[in-house]
């Protein structure tokens, strides 16, 4: 890339000359020190500071000389921007963003690394700055765009130096997105790594324990708990914290023993839990619950009062003692205890509630619909349904009583207004003066550290948040909930009321960060009248004032709510919930972070933010106590009590984080950029104090379209461009297509781009600069252009073509290894990470949603057999084909797959079982039939074929039996029509009807199953389970599943939740019957709008269990094919081609995969190969061992599919010498291991990655010859000089290179002259 103006070199040498021109000119009240220049020494200084020093560098006491370096550059740096005109080198402001992020400037650098984005075109290249844009997004928890920096920063450089720390990073958010198969692979992967991290090894084990508690796997996490008990010098707040978590398990969990037993444990665990910390507010009340459960209600009253004495008052705490007033039968006391915890959550659904019944107990039903209404408009209530029908009961009860009667009859209890307006009781004014007072004190003694109270306690004036994200609590200063004035009732106006939480407590949500009150109104008008007489703070307020002021005259609150809103307008987890829930995940990694009590059962998507705890120490000061091996304190680190949630008196177990890193603002502000819309913004933010400066660095504003913050955002993106229909731009399948960038497509979208990594980008890459059917030429990639000394994070390129021998390919690349090992990426360097392709565009009419499905008829065997047949199929046009009749048109005998013939050949064969809910194929709906959902609830168990073939058959005799019940009510329809959407429109708001699903039935072993095997042979050849043309049939080995056959028994309503097949290939689906089965089939087009809703439903598109909603895909312009699928008819799903399958009927199916030798299924296998890279996911097909053999096997006449081969052979070629190479360099041995026959393919047993060719076995596992197989940058994490580990080699290099050399283009004629030999298949 070309330089766009002044370069870093340049701009070294302008520092001490150019700035003292300028620094003289500036007016006399400027510091010295902000117009001096930098020296040498600091210019080298300088050289090694990036975001790989952040939270490893301290700003404070000792690190004070680099926070004043760093404080220097930046403003020598902007003084440059400024004089340049903005007009210098991207690099430029990459650097600019570093410094800012060490100084936890977060505006700043997220405005400057925007800036870097918006110029460099090969950005992705550079790990450190994607490192650094991710802990930026991690802080303003903007967890979609963190995950996906972080994710390209270890796939652009897996052996990158903070991976440990990423994969921390990455388990925290992924936790808090439910994800948490994703979360514990990232865990166990920080683990694992010796490098250093910002939490120590026995916090992350406490994060294991915890996932296991929250998903409800007690016994895994009670193990891990009492497991990390064991650990020798275990740090006081982490065994406090250990305690906390078995206490309040065995006080909430069934499965722990009896009641007397448990709670006995209970107290135990938080007895000894006060012991190691006795200011453990969450302790303290925990204790209380115990006591309350057990009817101790003296020793309850004092655990609760030690509860708001030793932390901040909690609304869980209140409620809890109102509990026990009302059982008592102080009906004031507890009305004044409801009163305070929902004033210090307005969102409290449990203290609503209890507040209700109390109201109702006392005989005033009017107050308690208030509170029951209050309660029902909760985010945490999970028993709307039952309170609707408590509300309706009530309401008919006031209905009859006699007119008048109410107003004459005398109240035991205050209303809900008067008690709102009540006086706060002494003892939590006292208390809260009290905290306030210490607070104070603590920070006149402490200026350089922060309280661990999860909100930061700097003074707000002080906090760096983008103007559009600050709140109109910090514009009018922070303020205590228990000092504030109960001046409005949540009765009145109860939308205004839920909309506008008071700032209680840290995290307490704030909807419209721009909205302006009437008050602020005025303030900005005085402001304004006295603009020339303001100091600096004032101006300040002015400034944010007015762009609030501007964002709220254009009307944006729906764009913006629509970035916050999840599925069915629910606030995603970076907001939701009240404000237990807010403590944001994203500050369990903060300088000053701490280990929470996280009680387990937390089944909503804000109480998972709750469970991220330990505090991990930022960059700068205000660092707390770190945990180190060697048990030194390092910083201050403390472990912040937190609530949980009740329903009446038990807690939903979620509890509220406080404290998780870069000290994330709990304020949860907006998401930087909404995952879910194109033209989604980011924060505005400036890159410095001098307006000129932040003009220059976000570019003048665009004259199209889009207004308010949008704009102001987008103008970091210049020229970001839509993206074709054929995806090429930023998917992989640019692998084999890539080299010189074509044209910039259109750029009338440019101002609604997203800034962010996952914007479209208008680089695409082809082969040979002008497309993949071109003449080959060589592949050259430009390295940017870099002023500085060259990075090692900077990942280098090479200039190569796949048409060269492979002498000149190991020539090229000699002693690129050297100076590191690089990563193993099929694609080539130049291509960016891959991404999934946007919509389609145009988009289709609305009438075109609903296409014909492909089908053809079949009445022979000659029909099965014509070639047009194969040619149809495999067209990428058709990404689905329906065969009918072609079981009767080959005379195959489905018999065999019939469940009783299953249970005679082999009644103990195992099966998984699904266990899933009965409901309409063309809905998903949530458990209680409330609202419609695309989670699709799937627990898996096993059985026997045997035993399942009873259940299929006793489900049948079943409904046979209630249909004959049903016809003798003369009921209109049956249970077997539940399917209908007539049935669905009875069901859906009743609870539904469990079923079983039998899947992944193993056919491979044709010992057992020879008779059904053989029969299958009668297919066509294209369709087969074994044959030459079937790219999955050179493995050579089994991949049970897709080169194997797989048989499912179903009940009406059984479901295959959507997914594509692995690595894209296709699929072959027969159905048995004797009932039908009802297919959803999306063009493979499609599925990065499908990956975009169950991103935006909480859900990973590769790994979770989803039904998609067919209503939000008509919205999106999806299209989707419908279709029956019946006895005796062939599915078959082409490449990549998304689906989802629900029985009608009683019936079996039998399924495989199958690799047409085609350019498109290679494209889409190996695209898939690198996203499941990126997104740490283990590809089932080895495509590079595959790719090797095919090279062997196949013979390939067409020109793209042989382009795209060779390349893959000439990057692994390339990797393996130069991988070859730095072992030898660094004097490690390498030992002949070789292959045996039908020997899979190896993955690391860390990462899952494929390893090919070199592999790393510890040496215990060498020597007991078990062979548990490592990828070098796991290796190396493990044991940074390999010393632990043997490396053995499995194929000799000639034998590669031979192969390289011999796999050539074939003409078609040659093609013919040698298709009457058959392919051999080798191993």
């Amino acid at each position: 890339m070309k330089s766009c103006g002044i370069s870093l070199a340049t701009a070294a040498a302008a520092f001490g000359d150019e700035e003292k021109k300028m620094a003289a000119g500036k007016e006399s009240g400027e510091s010295k020190e902000g117009s001096s220049s930098l020296t040498a020494e600091e210019r080298e200084a300088l050289g090694g500071l990036d975001s790989r020093l952040f939270g490893f560098v301290r700003l404070h006491e000792d690190g004070a000389r680099t926070k004043t370096l760093l404080g220097k550059a930046v403003r020598c740096y902007e003084s440059l921007i400024l004089k340049a005109e903005g007009k210098v080198e991207s690099d430029f402001f990459c650097q600019l963003g570093h410094f800012n992020l060490l100084l936890e400037d977060y505006p700043k650098a997220l405005s400057a690394y925007q800036r870097y984005y918006s110029l460099q075109t090969d950005y992705w290249k550079n790990a450190a700055f994607l490192y650094g844009l991710g802990l930026v997004y991690f802080y303003y928890n903007a967890f979609h765009w963190a995950i996906k920096a972080f994710q390209e920063v270890l796939y652009v450089d897996p052996s990158f130096c903070r991976a440990k720390e990423i994969h921390l990073r990455l388990g925290l958010m992924f936790k808090v997105n439910t994800d948490y198969e994703s979360s514990l692979k990232h865990f166990q992967l920080a683990l694992i790594d010796c490098n250093p991290c910002t939490l120590s090894s026995v916090e992350i084990q406490f994060h294991i324990a915890h996932l296991y508690e929250t998903q409800r796997k007690y016994h895994s996490a009670k193990e891990a708990y009492e497991q990390l008990l064991q650990t020798e010098n275990l740090p006081a707040q982490v065994k406090a914290i250990v305690l906390q978590q078995l206490g309040w398990m065995h006080h909430n969990v069934d499965l722990l023993g009896d009641k007397a037993t448990k709670e006995s444990y209970a107290i135990q665990y938080l007895q000894r839990s006060l012991e190691a910390d006795p200011n453990s507010g969450q302790s303290w009340y925990f204790l209380g619950r115990c006591y309350s459960s057990i009817g101790k209600v003296q020793d309850a009253f004092i655990s609760y009062r030690q509860s708001i004495d030793k932390s901040e008052a909690s609304a869980d705490t209140w409620c809890s003692i109102g509990v026990l007033y009302q059982q008592q039968n102080q009906p004031m006391d507890a009305l004044q205890a409801y009163i305070c915890a929902v004033q210090l959550d307005h969102g409290h659904a449990a203290a609503w509630m209890d507040l209700g019944t109390l109201y109702e107990s006392c005989n005033q039903p009017q107050d308690a619909i208030k509170c029951y209404l209050n309660a029902t408009r909760s985010k945490s209530c999970n028993n709307s349904s039952t309170l609707a029908g408590r509300i309706k009961f009530l309401q008919a009860q006031l209905c009859n009583l006699p007119q008048g009667s109410l107003q004459n009859k005398t109240k035991l209890l205050p209303s809900i207004e008067e008690a709102w307006s009540l006086p706060i009781p002494a003892e939590l004014t006292s208390r809260q003066g009290a905290m306030n007072t210490a607070q104070q004190a603590y920070k006149a003694h402490h200026s350089n550290t922060e309280p661990v109270l999860g909100l930061s306690q700097i003074p707000l004036s002080q906090q760096s948040l983008p103007v559009h994200m600050i709140t109109s609590s910090q514009v009018d200063g922070p303020s205590s909930p228990a000092k504030k004035k109960r001046t409005s009732s949540p009765t009145k106006n109860s939308s205004e009321n839920w909309n506008r939480t008071v700032p209680l407590i840290p995290g307490q949500q704030q909807v419209h960060s721009w909205y302006l009150t009437p008050q602020k109104l005025q303030h900005l008008e005085q402001l304004r009248a006295n603009r020339d007489n303001l100091n600096a703070a004032q101006k300040l307020i002015l400034e944010q004032l007015e762009s609030q002021f501007v964002l709220m005259q254009q009307g944006l609150h729906k764009g913006q709510s629509s970035h916050l809103a999840g599925p069915n307008d629910e606030q995603p987890p970076l907001s939701a919930g009240p404000a237990q829930y807010l403590q944001a995940a994203s500050t369990a990694i903060q300088k000053q972070t701490g280990l929470q009590t996280l009680p387990s059962n937390s089944v909503t998507q804000g109480a998972a933010l709750n469970h991220l705890s330990s505090h991990i120490p930022t960059s700068g000061g205000q660092q707390g106590i770190t945990f180190t091996k060697e048990g030194k304190p390092s910083g201050n680190r403390s472990l912040v009590p937190e609530t949980s949630r009740h329903v009446g008196d038990k807690p939903n177990g979620s509890a509220s984080l406080k404290g998780l890193s870069n000290h994330v603002q709990q304020l949860m502000a907006e998401p930087v950029c909404s995952p879910n819309h194109g033209d989604s913004t980011s924060p505005n933010v400036q890159i410095s104090d001098n307006p000129q400066v932040s003009a220059l660095l976000v570019g003048k504003p665009s004259d199209s379209g889009g207004s308010g913050a949008c704009d102001k955002v987008n103008n970091f993106h210049p020229t970001i461009c839509t993206k074709t229909n054929n995806s090429v731009a930023s998917s992989p399948s640019s692998i084999i297509s890539t080299a010189t960038p074509s044209p910039k497509s259109t750029e009338q979208t440019a101002t609604h781009s997203v800034p962010s990594l996952n914007s479209p980008h208008s680089r695409l890459h082809t082969l040979n600069g002008e497309g993949p059917e071109n003449s080959p030429s060589s592949i050259k990639t430009d390295l940017p252009i870099i002023s500085q000394k060259s990075r090692s994070h900077i990942i280098p390129s090479m200039s190569v073509s796949i048409y060269s021998s492979s002498s000149e390919v190991l020539k090229a690349c000699r002693n690129l290894g050297k100076n590191g090992l690089s990563n193993s990426h099929i694609l080539l360097e130049k291509c960016p990470p891959p991404r999934p392709p946007t919509s389609p565009y145009p988009p289709l009419p609305k009438d075109k949603l609903n296409p014909p499905t492909p089908s053809i008829y079949l009445e022979n065997k000659r029909d099965a057999f014509f070639p047009p047949l194969h040619q149809f199929c495999t067209n990428p046009k058709n990404p689905v084909t329906v065969i009918r009749g072609l079981a009767g048109a080959l005379k195959l005998d489905l018999g065999l797959f019939s469940t009783k013939t299953l249970v005679e050949a082999n009644n103990e064969h195992t099966v998984e079982v699904r266990t899933q809910l009965l409901q309409p194929a063309d809905e998903n709906w949530d458990p209680t039939g409330t609202k419609k959902i695309w989670r699709c609830e799937s627990n898996r168990s096993h059985t026997t074929i045997a035993k399942y073939a009873q259940y299929q058959a006793s489900s049948f005799q079943e409904s046979l039996r209630e249909e004959n019940e049903k016809r003798t009510q003369h009921k209109e329809y049956s249970d077997t029509e539940s399917v209908s959407s007539d049935s669905s429109g009875r069901r859906r708001k009743g609870p539904f009807k469990t079923i079983k699903f039998g899947t992944n039935i193993d056919l491979s072993d044709d010992k057992k199953w020879k008779l059904q095997l053989h029969e299958l042979t009668k297919l066509p050849a294209f369709v087969r389970v074994v044959s030459a043309g079937n790219l999955l049939s050179h493995l050579g080995h089994t991949v049970l599943g897709m080169n194997t056959v797989q048989l499912y028994m179903k009940v009406p309503g059984s479901r295959t939740p959507g997914h594509q097949e692995n690595n894209n290939f296709c699929s072959v689906n027969i159905n048995i019957g004797p009932g039908d089965c009802e297919w959803f089939v999306v063009p493979e087009d499609y599925w990065g709008v499908l990956n975009d809703f169950c991103e935006k439903n909480n859900l990973n598109f590769l790994m979770s269990s989803w039904w998609p909603n067919l209503e939000d895909l008509y919205e999106a312009n999806v299209p989707v094919y419908r279709f029956i699928q019946r006895p005796g008819d062939l599915v078959w799903i082409n490449a990549g081609t998304v689906h989802w399958v629900q029985a009608v009927g009683w019936c079996n199916n039998i399924a495989w995969n199958v690799g047409p030798l085609t350019a498109c299924q290679y494209k889409l296998a190996v695209e898939r190969y690198e996203w499941n890279k990126l997104q740490s996911v283990k590809s089932v097909v080895p495509m590079v061992h595959l790719s090797w053999n095919m090279a062997r096997n196949i013979k390939v006449s067409d020109p793209r599919l042989f382009e795209m081969i060779k390349y893959c052979l000439l990057k692994i070629l390339k990797q393996c010498q130069t991988l070859r190479e730095a072992l030898i360099t660094a004097g490690k041995e390498i030992i002949w291991h070789g292959r045996t026959n039908d020997e899979p393919a190896h993955y690391c047993s860390i990462c899952e990655v494929e390893v090919f060719d070199l592999l790393f076995v510890t040496n215990e596992s060498n020597s007991q010859k078990t062979y548990i197989v490592h990828c070098q940058d796991c290796a190396r994490k493990t044991s940074g000089t390999l010393d632990n580990f043997v490396v053995l080699e499995q194929y000799k290099m000639e034998d590669l290179i031979q192969v390289y050399d011999q796999f050539t283009l074939v003409s078609e004629f040659n093609m013919l002259l040698h298709c009457h030999h058959p392919l051999d298949i080798m191993p």
